[in-house]
């Protein structure tokens, strides 16, 4: 007898994929308009032969029934009902009860919401980072601390500066000891996109640049985004800051960095 959890969350899969293909024209998948239908948007046998699945098996898992289906098979099904990125991973949460891998991109916009609730923090430095770790956008306060307006705009990456711009590492009180578990975060980011050249190419070019690179990064250390306690050196002096990392778009991988002054 299947569990009634299970159950609930084929009904749910067989609701969800009858909506989006009733939500999906045939134009928008390259097909020609046959005249009225009975119901709108694509056909069971559209969407089967689009994913290259058989019809049968296909009417199936929209019903809900107790069949198997693959990753690349949801893929296929998730392109051909044009589901964008919340609801592929609802999609594989339903048919697989767990998320899809995401594949790594580099995203290079910051949405203007984000820019403004940075503009809101006078006293919180913050900024926001790719899966690349370029920093796409900050507030006064992060100017003041880490200076990005006066780098190069092609070298505005987080992950060089720390490694190669000498006043930025001098910001770091500890460096030597911060610094490794920063690009421990990094190879989270890293192995989530390793195909993607931009990526890539900036890690043979700090392997070329900086010796400390090349000492850590074959450790392989692993860690969670960076968040905790950090010191840095701002005006001659010191001063410590709580840290934490946001997600601000999961899809394309932005993070909002912020830091708040420990009060002592």
């Amino acid at each position: 007898m299947t569990a009634p959890r299970l159950q609930r969350t084929r009904q749910e899969l067989a609701a969800f994929l009858r909506a989006r293909r009733e939500a999906v024209t045939p134009e928008q998948v390259g097909l020609a308009d046959s005249g009225r239908r009975r119901t709108p948007g694509l056909r069971r046998e559209e969407v089967a032969t689009l994913a290259g699945v058989g019809v049968t098996w296909y009417t199936w898992l929209e019903q809900g029934r107790d069949i198997g289906v693959s990753a690349p098979v949801l893929e296929r099904i998730a392109r051909v009902l044009k589901l964008d990125g919340a609801q592929r991973r609802h999609l594989f949460l339903l048919a697989q009860n767990r998320p899809p891998v995401e594949p790594g991109k580099t995203w290079c916009s910051v949405p203007p919401l984000v820019r403004r609730l940075m503009d809101d923090w006078p006293d919180h430095p913050a900024y926001v980072l790719n899966l690349r770790w370029d920093v796409l956008a900050w507030n006064a306060a992060a100017q003041t601390l880490f200076d990005f307006e006066r780098r190069p705009a092609g070298q505005r990456n987080l992950l060089w500066l720390l490694f190669t711009a000498e006043d930025l590492r001098g910001a770091f009180v500890n460096w030597a000891e911060q610094v490794p578990g920063m690009l421990a975060s990094f190879r989270r980011d890293f192995v989530r996109a390793t195909t993607d050249p931009s990526i890539t190419e900036l890690v043979r070019q700090l392997e070329r640049a900086s010796p400390e690179f090349r000492q850590w990064w074959p450790c392989q250390d692993v860690r969670a985004p960076c968040t905790g306690s950090r010191e840095l050196l701002c005006d001659g002096q010191v001063r410590r800051y709580q840290h934490t990392t946001l997600t601000v778009d999961e899809d394309r991988h932005l993070r909002l960095v912020v830091y708040a002054r420990d009060e002592e």
